[in-house]
C-alpha cells in the first residue's frame, strides 16, 4: 500500500485525465470512476487531492460513504 504526503496527494485531483483521490482518517480512496467526483469536484464543495477528514465531520453523509471506494493507500503524517 503507498503513502503519499499531503503534497503528493495534490497530485491526484480529477483534472486533465489525472486521477481522482480523497483522504479521510489517513486512507487514501480512489474517487476516479464515480459520476459524483467528475472533474475532481463533489458538489462543488469538495476537491480530489485533499484530505477530507475535517469536512465529513460536517457533511450529510459520514465516511460509509468513502468505503464503497477502494483505499489506495495511506496518508502520511
Amino acid at each position: 500500500m503507498e503513502e503519499l504526503t499531503k503534497e503528493e496527494l495534490q497530485k491526484y485531483d480529477g483534472k486533465e485525465g489525472r486521477k481522482a483521490y480523497v483522504a479521510c482518517n489517513g486512507n487514501i480512496y480512489d474517487v476516479t470512476d464515480s459520476f459524483l467526483w467528475k472533474n475532481g469536484k463533489h458538489q462543488v464543495i469538495h476537491h480530489a487531492g485533499e484530505d477530507l477528514t475535517g469536512e465529513l465531520r460536517e457533511a450529510p453523509h459520514d465516511i460509509d460513504f468513502l468505503k464503497k471506494f477502494p483505499v489506495m493507500g495511506r496518508l502520511k503524517k
